[in-house]
């Protein structure tokens, strides 16, 4: 979706406030009736979640605390966010590495069983189809979470390209997790908490690993990833349990750990540096110019054969033409789509992603420039409401973050 969650947040709120629901849905270009909702609908709702439209489903932006506070107390203590929205699936078989890996940027065939990364699926034209967070659950079976929003275009494409490669003799199948629901569970509290409901030790479960274990009661799929910066887990949880599962959190936390809506997800995100799909990638943008090019694999880079391969090896040994950058503003909170120019007022670049950072207290954006003016102190001129505001490249992320990894 176009347009930081942040400030659609604060909209949203302003417009409830007055009661203006029409205008809340026209905003999100879906009805109600059209919206699919996830098994902890009528659960957000029970806690006071605003729900609005988003990627064809009904989600809370925010619950009865504001999304400043919200986004504070993830870093103070936990968040619950229910992003059952977005699309889980396994593929499986002896060629599904092989197969992965003539879509997908990353060395596949590299991880361990039980480790994962991001990675980027990326077009003809080297440019991101989507993002997504891979694991190579055993070296015949890979899970991936792709994004709500991308997912039917994710999954034709996957499809696509699979029978293809199965007319070839290869030898791989699929599996969309619709049984399943997803949780993610943020924060400095998260393990503690999170270890009350399960026998397996998590201290040995380190950031960007992978288990299938018993948690309060049912076998669930545990990441211990996130998009918040915090340490933290996605749990792929049966969908008849998820409910249950949720409340057990939050009753094991006793009040700390607190439901979190899209808004504050989006700031937390904002604030780790990470990119949103659809503003900060998208189809013409390529990894390495989105800053992505840690999560291109050594072998990769020397053998190509992803999708794309020819143009993104190209600005690997030449450099791109433009880079995705965060910056520090003064002046109103900087938006999708303004304006950066340079001290001189000639047009440099456009922002992503932009808003108020409820930890710093400042506002902060990402966006793109020429390359050449990426470098950190850079200052800039942020165009809002045609009036320049003073700007200055900063290096990302703006709050640091807090995996969890080996000491």
């Amino acid at each position: 979706m176009r347009g930081g969650l942040w400030q659609l947040g604060q909209s949203i709120t302003r417009r409830l406030a007055k009661g203006d629901k029409k205008a809340v849905a026209r905003r999100c270009f879906a009805t109600e009736s059209e919206l699919k909702k996830t098994v902890l609908y009528d659960f957000h709702v029970a806690h006071g979640g605003k729900m609005v439209p988003f990627a064809g489903w009904s989600m809370p932006i925010q619950y009865k605390d504001s999304i400043m506070d919200s986004t504070l107390n993830c870093r103070q203590n936990g968040s619950l966010f229910d992003v059952s929205h977005m699309c889980g699936l396994s593929l499986k078989g002896k060629d599904a590495v092989a197969f992965l890996e003539k879509l997908v940027i990353a060395d596949v065939a590299a991880l361990a069983p039980g480790t994962g990364s991001l990675t980027v699926f990326t077009n003809e034209k080297g440019g991101a189809i989507d993002d997504s967070v891979i694991t190579k659950v055993t070296d015949d079976h890979i899970y991936l979470v792709v994004n709500a929003g991308c997912r039917d275009k994710d999954l034709a494409h996957i499809e696509e390209h699979m029978k293809a490669f199965k007319a070839k003799g290869g030898d791989v199948s699929w599996h969309i997790h619709d049984e399943r629901s997803l949780i993610a569970l943020q924060g400095p509290l998260a393990a503690p908490v999170l270890q009350h409901l399960t026998k397996d030790d998590l201290s040995k479960l380190y950031f960007g690993e992978f288990r299938v274990l018993d948690i309060n009661g049912s076998e669930c799929f545990l990441t211990r990833t996130g998009y918040t910066g915090e340490d933290g887990f996605e749990i792929s949880v049966p969908s008849e349990h998820g409910v249950e599962l949720a409340k057990a959190l939050l009753e094991k936390s006793e009040g700390k750990i607190r439901l979190t809506g899209l808004g504050a997800r989006d700031s937390l995100r904002l604030e780790a540096g990470l990119c949103l799909y659809g503003n900060d990638l998208e189809q013409h943008i390529t990894p390495i110019e989105a800053g992505l090019t840690w999560a291109i694999g050594k072998r990769r880079r020397a053998e190509g054969g992803f999708l794309g391969a020819d143009v993104i090896l190209k600005q690997l040994a030449d450099g791109p033409s433009i880079r995705r950058v965060g910056f520090i503003s003064s002046g109103p909170p900087p938006r999708s789509h303004s304006e950066i120019q340079d001290e001189s007022g000639n047009n440099i670049g456009e922002v992503t992603s932009g808003g108020f950072s409820p930890c710093l207290k400042k506002n902060i954006a990402m966006g793109y420039v020429k390359s050449g003016l990426h470098k950190a102190g850079t200052k800039v001129k942020i165009i809002i409401r045609g009036k320049a505001n003073e700007g200055v490249v900063t290096k990302m992320p703006f709050v640091p973050t807090k995996y969890y990894k080996p000491s």
